[in-house]
């Protein structure tokens, strides 16, 4: 009797499970020599593979610049008609298929040989061609596939992908590659903005930060916040360090307790100890900080070393600039 759809997409998932728990318990010396041969690899890591094995080729090879390790796919069938001169003798190969004989793969070998690059293989099969062919075997064997009809590869695609993964991190946290390096590789999207973008990139400067002395009325400082379009006024002594923040909320509170107040010098109703952002910090910890204050506040002054502020973060930006 055929099993029902959630029962199958649970079997699956819990065969593909075993397999991987399995090949942890399994690893051994071969791993850790795979992994000394990519640290000392002096060219490129490339990866191939045809069909499913294709595809985990691929990803690895991605994973693998990603974090530190240069790496490209070499399609097996593009490789014998021009595209091995990729390859070089500093290179190290990184071939896939379960049976090791898969043909388009097979084909690569004598060239390789010829190229003197390195061969390490991902397969189930150590006595295969390619297992015999290679330098270093990682062996990558199940003992059956999650597919009912015993056809598709399932288990064993999934137990390639999680050695790609464990091998190509292994390496990456052995070359000391940082998150430093991580935002390098990947400028673009929420992750990359994350990592990359400073309170600088963000904050308003020049035109867009308003300024006021303290002596001066509030109506002045009603002005300068109009006309920088911004929510406060930053208040700056005589040696332009910051002494207090007004913002247009403490000016009208101000009006509707004394319609007379505006011309009331600022000093009287701007906060002398307001929230700073000191240092140019990521965009995202400035985030957090305002996520952490017990106030509720939508801007605040950033300092330089000295004290004297060098722009204005608006918590309207930090939401804008993407980093969450």
């Amino acid at each position: 009797m055929a099993m029902s759809v959630l029962e199958r997409g649970k079997t699956v998932l819990q065969e593909e499970a075993r397999a991987i728990a399995a090949l942890a318990d399994r690893l051994d010396d071969d791993f850790v020599r795979a992994a000394d041969i990519l640290l000392n690899c002096r060219g490129r890591v490339i990866t191939t593979g045809v069909g499913k094995a294709g595809a985990i080729a691929r990803k690895l090879a991605a994973t693998l610049s990603s974090t530190g390790t240069p790496a490209l796919f070499l399609h097996p069938s593009e490789g014998v008609h021009g595209d091995l001169g990729v390859v070089t003798p500093d290179d190290v190969v990184i071939a896939f298929s379960y049976s090791g004989e898969s043909d388009e793969v097979l084909r690569l070998l004598p060239s390789l040989r010829r190229i003197c690059a390195r061969l390490i293989a991902f397969t189930g099969n150590r006595s295969s061609s390619l297992g015999r062919a290679a330098h270093l075997v990682l062996d990558v064997s199940v003992p059956s596939e999650a597919c009912p009809l015993g056809l598709a590869p399932t288990t064993s695609t999934a137990v390639m992908l999680s050695l790609g993964d464990a091998l190509a991190l292994a390496v990456m946290e052995a070359r000391g590659f940082t998150r430093e390096d991580f935002a390098r590789t990947h400028p673009a999207g929420a992750l990359g903005r994350k990592l990359t973008l400073r309170v600088s990139d963000v904050m308003r400067t020049g035109s867009q930060m308003a300024t006021v002395t303290p002596d001066r009325p509030l109506r002045d400082a009603m002005f300068a916040i109009s006309d920088a379009g911004a929510g406060a006024a930053l208040v700056i002594d005589e040696t332009g360090r910051l002494c207090g923040i007004i913002t247009d909320g403490d000016i009208r509170r101000s009006i509707l307790k004394d319609e007379k107040s505006l011309v009331r010098p600022v000093r009287e109703v701007m906060k002398t100890q307001p929230f700073v952002i000191e240092g140019n910090p990521l965009a995202a910890e400035a985030l957090a900080l305002f996520e952490e204050h017990p106030v509720k506040i939508g801007e605040a002054p950033v300092l330089d070393a000295d004290g004297r502020p060098v722009g204005i973060i608006m918590l309207k930006d930090l939401v804008r600039a993407g980093i969450v």
